[in-house]
């Protein structure tokens, strides 16, 4: 019984020593380090490792979540990142105002999905963990599609999602 109490003590001193770790590594201004999760689509961004941890930092920091999903040799998601990478305004709005997500695999979360797998598609998620259904590209045989000429068309989605956070949460 000792034992065991002892092993929870320590999970859980471990468990809250580590919460607080990557927040006070992230600079708020200047250069930060690259890093590889980026996977070249915004070096200078935070990006979460996994669903699961997006929707934690989303929840806990109270911004919408961005999920883009690529794949490294496919055409259009290539021709999607250069774009993406170099609109200044676009990374800076990541920065400050979303928790950011890249994918290169299918999840089996149906939601992030609502049209079919396809790349690239990029899916808005609230802090509620609902999927932003009704933000959409300009297709309508893939809807969460975008291509390098539509990215005004994406600002204008993040400003959306950021506005759609603060009046339904």
């Amino acid at each position: 019984m000792v034992k065991a109490l002892l092993s929870l003590l320590l999970v859980l001193v471990t468990l809250s020593s580590t919460l607080g770790k990557p927040e006070k590594n992230i600079p708020k201004r200047g250069k930060r380090i690259v890093q590889t999760l980026s996977r070249g689509w915004g070096d200078q961004l935070i990006w979460a490792q996994t669903y699961e941890e997006a929707l934690y930092w989303s929840r806990l920091k109270n911004k919408p979540l961005m999920v883009i999903f690529h794949l490294e040799d496919c055409p259009h998601s290539l021709a999607m990142k250069k774009v993406f990478s170099e609109d200044k305004e676009l990374q800076r709005i990541l920065d400050e105002d979303f928790i950011v997500l890249n994918l290169m695999y299918e999840t089996t979360d149906k939601h992030l999905s609502p049209d079919g797998q396809y790349v690239p598609r990029i899916i808005f998620v609230d802090p509620s963990m609902t999927v932003r259904a009704d933000i959409t590209g300009r297709y309508s045989n893939r809807m969460y599609a975008y291509e390098p000429s539509d990215i005004k068309l994406l600002r204008d989605n993040m400003e959306k999602a950021k506005k759609l956070l603060k009046t339904e949460l």
